[in-house]
């Protein structure tokens, strides 16, 4: 039985448990870091920089298809998927032995194994007892399923889907949100028929109404299949493949079942609710500094209620290890965190939908302006379709930027800059952008908003 002591102790090493551990070592802390498997988490091993590398194959996958268009003759002989496997495992093995390499020069004690918080300043690893002045609590999340769906077999979640050696002939995903519509996009950049079963009305159903049904076109465009507002009811499966049943009485046969309805928080036998840190169906509640209802301990990431996105973690990490050392940092609400699906098309967004903005300000208090790529010459030569809608306070600022297109989610830091600083169209409207560019759209849209459209009526 051995004891180490640190200043802070983060069990988890996902964004938001190393963004901790090197923010903290930067601010003079010792830190010790406990992961189970990799550090990096889901995002660089299983979710966010594995799958995008997919996406950009299958965007060249589709370059290749439509060259002619551009006078450029190339011929797509096929996917060859375990070349493309080695693409994507490259990049992350490079992203991993950078962070490991960063983090050892940072000073911070990495510790592998499972572990179990026993007390508010414990967490025991097999028969190590790792003790700290602070605990964060960043365990991350995993695949969920719905109730009596089994994984396995040919009904796979993300990180089986990763794995796949093959293109499949058709594939039904269940869930219209991000995780189901990227690999939606994928599978049909690389030649798959899919069809996609979403219980609500909409899919990607977190965004503003107007781009979903801009999205719902691409992708019907596309030749991408989705059902909406229908429940799923069952599957079978054999060695030949799935039948889906829905709850209207539909069968839906594929290669595959992808689930995707979410992730949940991975806090099971962790030992958190016998320490006594308030729970509600998994997920660790906290005040808005992060912190836990034990003196002391803190949670961040997917664990926290809220947005599972990598980015939200890692802002959470820095967050708290600056709250410990005194530095008061600044609260960023959800609504406020940049959201982007990277799909073919991409959405991204920010702030407050047009109705979220109309139930909080009023209707009369609201004014928008939905600017179409088609007036921008960078997203003509691109050759893609969508929007960029502002919302804003009618004499006030702008609480929400919304947008559908290739390349848009290059777009979102402009705009969470203007939601989060609270800037008025008028005082964004004289700043320049570089022409010809898609950061012209989002400029286009706040001149019209300030009264002063250059190119629209």
């Amino acid at each position: 039985m051995s004891e180490q002591n640190f200043d802070l102790v983060i069990l988890g090493a996902g964004s938001g448990g190393y963004a901790a551990a090197l923010r903290a070592s930067q601010l003079g802390m010792t830190v010790g870091l406990i992961e189970k498997s990799k550090v990096g988490g889901t995002c660089l091993h299983v979710g966010c920089i594995p799958t995008k590398a997919l996406l950009h194959a299958g965007e060249v996958a589709d370059a290749a298809r439509d060259s002619a268009r551009f006078g450029v003759k190339a011929t797509l002989e096929g996917i060859d998927v375990p070349a493309v496997n080695a693409y994507r495992d490259g990049i992350v093995a490079s992203k991993y032995k950078g962070l490991q390499g960063l983090i050892k020069a940072r000073g911070i004690t990495t510790i592998e194994g499972e572990g179990r918080l026993t007390s508010p300043t414990t967490v025991q690893v097999g028969e190590h007892t790792i003790t700290g002045k602070n605990v964060v609590l960043a365990t991350g999340s995993y695949s969920r399923s719905l109730p009596g769906l089994e994984i396995g077999g040919r009904v796979i979640t993300s990180e089986q889907a990763l794995q796949l050696d093959y293109v499949p002939r058709k594939v039904a995903v269940l869930g219209g949100g991000v995780i189901g519509v990227e690999f939606s996009s994928v599978w049909r950049s690389f030649g798959s028929e899919v069809v996609i079963i979403e219980a609500l009305p909409h899919l990607v159903p977190n965004e503003d109404e107007a781009i979903s049904k801009q999205f719902e076109r691409a992708y019907r465009k596309r030749g991408i299949e989705f059902k909406l507002g229908v429940r799923f009811q069952g599957v079978t499966q054999d060695e030949n493949g799935v039948v889906v049943t829905l709850e209207s009485g539909e069968t839906i046969e594929a290669d595959l079942l992808l689930v995707a309805v979410g992730r949940g928080p991975s806090t099971a036998n962790m030992g958190f609710e016998e320490v006594g840190v308030t729970m509600d169906r998994g997920f660790v509640l906290t005040d808005e500094r992060l912190r836990t209802n034990i003196p002391g301990v803190y949670a961040v990431g997917d664990i926290v209620p809220g947005l599972q996105l990598a980015h939200r973690g890692f802002q959470h990490g820095i967050f708290v290890a600056e709250e410990i050392a005194g530095l008061n940092p600044i609260v960023i609400d959800d609504i406020n965190v940049p959201k982007v699906t990277y799909s073919e098309p991409e959405v991204a967004s920010v702030g407050l939908t047009e109705a979220k903005a109309k139930e909080k300000h009023g209707d009369a208090a609201i004014a928008t302006y939905d600017y179409n790529l088609a007036g921008n010459g960078k997203s003509h030569i691109l050759e893609t379709a969508g929007s960029i809608k502002v919302v804003r306070v009618v004499d006030g600022p702008v609480v929400g930027v919304h947008m559908i297109g290739a390349r848009v989610g290059e777009l979102i830091g402009e705009a969470q800059l203007a939601v989060n600083w609270e800037a008025h169209p008028e005082d964004i409207a004289p700043l320049l952008h570089a022409h010809p560019t898609q950061n012209e759209a989002l400029g286009e849209a706040f001149l019209a908003l300030a009264g002063k459209p250059l190119h629209g009526i």
